[in-house]
């Protein structure tokens, strides 16, 4: 299943082979400065094992980025069941290899991941989160047309007990598309 914008940005569904695309996402110190550093091996595995089970189910998928006529991989982007203040929405995040970063090309596929998650019509909201302090994703969201609700504090994903702070940005999946 492969989707395409007239900018030469892809969506491929995520599969076995991609471990080494997420081994440099998620292993990188750089890459993850605003995800709490870099996954172990283990948690790396785990997590390419969860991306490639999400097909399995109607709770999300998991994409890989892929740019120009060669068809090269320049990350990952997503989407994904969540609760939040309530209610069960659709949650996104994204991520784009160094080289590939400053080329608009996470906002094209996450514009990309937005019009699949509308076509499902099941939740009203997508949501993100991205740390306050992440400049380039905040724009993504911003780019992409999600509006700022507001600055949120959660959990650490591996340090329980430890907040941090991000914002929260919503996207109206049942708005009319502009």
């Amino acid at each position: 299943m492969e989707h395409q914008s007239p900018t030469n940005v892809h969506l491929r569904l995520w599969s076995k082979d991609d471990l080494s695309l997420l081994e440099r996402l998620m292993g990188d110190p750089a890459m993850t400065v605003y995800l709490e550093g870099p996954e172990s091996p283990e948690q790396i595995r785990s997590r390419h094992d969860r991306y490639c089970r999400l097909s399995d189910t109607d709770k999300g998928l998991m994409y890989v980025i892929v740019v120009g006529a060669a068809g090269v991989a320049a990350g990952s982007v997503g989407y994904w069941e969540t609760e939040w203040q309530g209610q069960t929405v659709w949650e996104t995040g994204w991520s784009v290899l160094p080289e590939f970063q400053g080329q608009g090309i996470a906002t094209k596929a996450t514009m990309l991941v937005v019009e699949l998650v509308r076509r499902l019509d099941r939740y009203r909201f997508l949501h993100a989160f991205p740390m306050v302090t992440n400049g380039a994703s905040n724009a993504v969201c911003r780019k992409a047309g999600f509006t700022l609700q507001s600055e949120v504090e959660l959990e650490a994903w591996r340090e329980p007990g430890k907040m941090l702070r991000f914002n929260d940005w919503r996207l109206d999946l049942s708005a009319d598309q502009q």
